[in-house]
């Protein structure tokens, strides 16, 4: 206990420490611009985190933190959304997924409504569950929804090659894996603002630090950092000192755990079961260039796509929803005319609110 203790006290000191450098530095860089900064932090994580432990409201006189397209959840076309529920009302049909995707709303509906109606879906923490719970019902087709981005697909592409080393029947994925820096280097095509980033710890511990170097030929500095409180505050003082510098240059934060190159065995994993989509639709992104993965060719008999017909509904999103502005930095969720009047965590519009990596949620619950 006394050890906790003393970690906790030691922990409580840097990090009074570092918000009072960061605090200098900010107020410092803010007198020279006659503004505040503006930074986005790219991953969904970051946006709750920094929500959550209070920092966001910390540092809010100097700097202005915008979230950015690295939710899951918050970034997946509203097709991609209807295909499964079209897939949900299937007979003897099994949808498997992460928690994360049953109350996102499509054009009329939510996988949450669709269970309602007699649908069957099951959550997980693994996909490898899916592929036990497909080899424990052979008479049930079961469809696992494989969304994220190069953060899960690691663990999507181990489930593919034990399905496929069991020569499972009744097993298929629905891929609406992302990848992150296409993304961002379509998001900076367009002037955007913004004075830096914090790049996401988790996709740089698959991919490593240099998959983000191409941000400084588009002008802007960025720091790679973690999530725990310290890990955030030293990503912003590390991004600080690079714009105070004017060095346009990745810095890493967080290199107990992300490395130069990522790890290897993962990102090797990913390329033997996942090729790269010659386009991707975006939520609030639209169509981007080899941004998403489709199954290789020696797993396309897994790939529910090509096994399934699925249907897509011609109703649109409500018009008032904010999220592919939320998520592309260009507002906050209050800017939303919807935010906390008709969207709230238990009504919610669009899938920001409702995501719990969701930039709209994360400012209804922290700030």
């Amino acid at each position: 206990m006394n050890y906790q203790l003393g970690r906790k006290n030691i922990s409580h000191k840097l990090s009074q420490s570092l918000l009072q450098r960061l605090e200098r530095l900010g107020r410092q860089l803010v007198e020279e611009k006659g503004r505040k900064l503006v930074l986005m932090e790219v991953c969904g994580t970051h946006t709750v985190e920094y929500a959550r432990t209070g920092i966001a409201g910390l540092v809010g006189d100097y700097i202005d933190l915008r979230s950015g397209p690295g939710c899951p959840i918050c970034v997946t076309h509203q097709n991609d959304l209807d295909r499964i529920f079209s897939l949900a009302r299937l007979e003897d049909t099994l949808i498997v997924t992460f928690g994360d995707l049953l109350r996102v709303p499509g054009s009329y509906t939510t996988l949450e409504q669709e269970i309602a109606r007699g649908s069957r879906v099951q959550i997980c923490y693994s996909p490898l569950e899916a592929v036990e719970t497909a080899a424990q019902n052979p008479d049930t087709r079961v469809v696992f929804i494989a969304i994220g981005f190069e953060t899960t697909a690691p663990a999507i592409a181990a489930a593919i090659k034990l399905a496929s080393q069991q020569q499972l029947t009744n097993f298929w994925i629905y891929p609406i894996l992302k990848r992150v820096p296409p993304a961002l280097k379509a998001l900076l095509q367009h002037p955007m603002g913004l004075d830096g980033f914090i790049l996401p710890g988790h996709v740089a511990a698959v991919l490593g630090r240099k998959a983000f170097t191409f941000m400084p030929d588009f002008g802007y500095p960025a720091v790679v950092t973690g999530f725990e409180p310290l890990d955030l505050l030293w990503g912003l003082y590390n991004l600080l000192t690079l714009i105070a510098e004017k060095r346009q240059d990745v810095g890493n934060a967080y290199s107990h755990v992300v490395r130069e190159e990522g790890n290897k065995r993962a990102r090797l994993l990913i390329e033997e079961c996942f090729a790269i989509e010659p386009v991707t639709r975006w939520r609030g992104l639209g169509l981007i260039s080899e941004s998403g993965y489709t199954l290789q060719p020696l797993y396309s008999h897994l790939n529910a796509c090509l096994h399934f017909t699925m249907e897509v509904s011609a109703a649109s999103t409500d018009p008032q929803c904010a999220c592919g502005l939320v998520i592309t930095g260009q507002c906050t969720p209050q800017q939303c005319p919807l935010f906390g009047r008709r969207c709230t965590p238990s009504t919610p519009v669009g899938p920001c609110m409702v995501s719990p990596e969701g930039a709209c949620g994360a400012h209804y619950h922290y700030r």
